[in-house]
Order: C-alpha cells, then structure tokens, then sequence
C-alpha cells in the first residue's frame, strides 16, 4: 500500500503511460503536482483539456495542431519547393528546432515494415506523391531514421519519386564534437561513405 488515495493512484497510474516516464518518476511528478497544485495542477488541467478538445493533425503534412491546416502549410514563405519528409512529428518539430529548414514538411506516420504489415498505402506516402505534382515540389528531402525500416521506407519513396523531383537526404556521420573513438562502426561508415573535399 502506498499510502495515496484511489483517485491519486490513479493519476499516478495514467502519468506511467507516458513515455520517458515509469512508476517512480510519475510518483515524484505527481506527488510534486500535488504540493505545487495552485501553480501547477490547476494550469495544467486546463491545458490538457483544452488541448484534448482542440488538437487535430493537419490534413496537407500530419503535423499536430489546433487547426485543420497548420502554420508551415499556410505559410508563403515556406513554399520554397521544398518539402522535408521525416517519420513522425516528433521529427518535424525537433527539425523546427534547429531552425535550419525554410520550407514545408510531410509527416508519414511510420516506417514501412514487412515484418509488422505496414506497407505505403499504411503511411501517408500516397498524399506525398499527390503533393509533388500539387505543390510544384522540386525537391523532397528524406530526413528518416537510420534503422533498417528507415532506410528501407527513403528507398521506396526514391524510387517512386524518380523523375519527379530532386530527392535527397540528411547527411549522416560523425556529429560535431564527436569523437571518433566512442563512435559505432555504423556511423563511422556512414560518414566516411559521405566525405567531400575541404
């Protein structure tokens, strides 16, 4: 017995679903809620709901917003004829992050999976060919996990872009301030199959 009551367990409960958080980190952040409730609790619950009732995912790229087509893809200034293709919005917003794209994204849902049964009509990548041709896209570029289901899903999706538009992909390789000795052997490869001239 914890010593929380049922309604407090629960919380608890539905905190642990989340990721990045297990039983004891969602105690602790409940617990400090709890303590915190006029500051914290209070807002929140509002923010989750409002949130609940208002968020969608956009109809042109699948980001997740509060309107049916979001920012970027209202946005003049990011019709660029780029669009920068990556596998959930997570993705989409750590790009946005960074800061260093201008144009519009496509977000696919996933990678293909032939052992989980996910195959192209499963991802958004019939609504990425649409849009080529819609949006007078001249380059897609494919910013995709380095997994095998990522590498796999970039492929299919360059072959069936070919002789639409330029299709490229994140550079991948050593990161700046890695050091080469606490690096795996696959990203290694990677960045040497990827040098260029100095």
């Amino acid at each position: 017995m914890s010593g929380a009551t049922r309604e407090i367990e629960a919380l608890i409960a539905l905190m642990a679903k989340l990721p990045g958080l297990g039983p004891r980190s969602a105690r602790r952040a409940v617990l400090h809620m709890v303590k915190k409730r006029g500051l914290i609790m209070g807002p929140l619950a509002d923010a989750l709901r409002t949130v609940a009732d208002t968020a969608r995912e956009c109809v042109i790229c699948g980001n997740v917003g509060t309107s049916e087509v979001c920012d970027i893809c209202t946005s003049d200034k990011r019709a660029n004829g780029q669009i920068c293709v990556v596998e959930d919005v997570a993705d989409l917003w750590a790009m946005e992050r960074g800061g260093a794209f201008g144009g519009r994204y496509h977000v696919l849902g996933g990678t293909l999976s032939a052992l989980d049964g996910i195959g192209p009509d499963d991802l958004r990548i019939p609504k990425l060919i649409a849009r080529i041709g819609d949006e007078g896209v001249n380059e897609v570029i494919l910013a995709l996990n380095a997994t095998v289901d990522g590498q796999t899903t970039a492929h299919y999706i360059a072959d069936e872009l070919a002789g639409r538009c330029a299709v490229t992909s994140l550079a991948q390789g050593v990161p700046i301030g890695g050091e080469l000795d606490y690096l795996d052997d696959g990203t290694i490869s990677a960045a040497l199959s990827a040098r260029k001239s100095l």
